[in-house]
């Protein structure tokens, strides 16, 4: 066997070997029972480095912020409080990370993507109208339906998606999520900022430079 043809079988097997690894790309696996985030570390690569076994004590894995409700007074009428790793340090390396998502009557958590994180809600209380947009085919198909309490949706990974209170009272919502950071990005604030040209905004939108003005100002702090 020639040597490009040797190159060439490397190549494929390779190819073969890492598109199941690909595929299930994720938080990488924990290589010891667990490593308490040591955020005072001076440095760190996709992730924190690990606190001292010695320093470990049984607070790094308990957290109590999700327990109270998020302030709904916003432009929103709706709250996201995170226990990701920043907020608890326990979850370092366990690929795993929560929310707590508190709706006011009306209140929006309004279309916007985890990079990193499928996410699991379960709607406490009220009702939601639930949804993502898949990127399968031309389309950008909408999979939408209401939630009611006691029941739970799934949104898969890096899609974008949403949830809107339409009920006549307050909601609740908690999430788990496949990630101990899987990040957001807020659709609209992301796009309409004043960074971006505002003829990419004009033609991807089909709208004027006056109305991308107008959205605009509305994000401004």
């Amino acid at each position: 066997m020639g040597r490009s043809n040797v190159w060439e079988t490397v190549t494929v097997l390779l190819a073969v070997g890492l598109a199941p690894m690909l595929a299930m790309a994720a938080d990488p696996d924990a290589l010891q029972d667990f490593c308490v985030a040591d955020k005072s570390g001076a440095f760190n690569i996709n992730g924190f480095p690990c606190k001292p076994t010695a320093m470990v004590t049984v607070d790094d894995f308990k957290f109590a912020g999700l327990k109270n409700p998020g302030n709904t007074t916003n432009a929103n009428k709706a709250s996201v409080t995170s226990a990701t790793v920043v907020q608890f340090p326990g979850l370092n390396t366990l690929g795993i990370s929560a929310v707590r998502i508190d709706y006011a009557k009306g209140g929006i958590n309004p279309p916007h993507t985890h990079p990193r994180a499928t996410e699991l809600l379960v709607l406490l209380k009220g009702q939601l109208y639930v949804g993502f947009v898949s990127s399968v085919g031309a389309n950008n198909t909408l999979f939408a339906t209401i939630l009611n309490e006691g029941e739970a949706f799934v949104f898969p990974k890096g899609l974008v998606h949403f949830q809107l209170n339409v009920c006549k009272g307050p909601a609740v919502a908690f999430a788990a999520l496949s990630s101990q950071n899987p990040g957001v990005q807020q659709v609209a604030p992301a796009l309409f900022q004043p960074d971006i040209k505002d003829e990419v905004l004009e033609k991807a939108f089909r709208i004027d430079q006056s109305t991308v003005d107008m959205i605009q100002k509305k994000f401004r702090v």
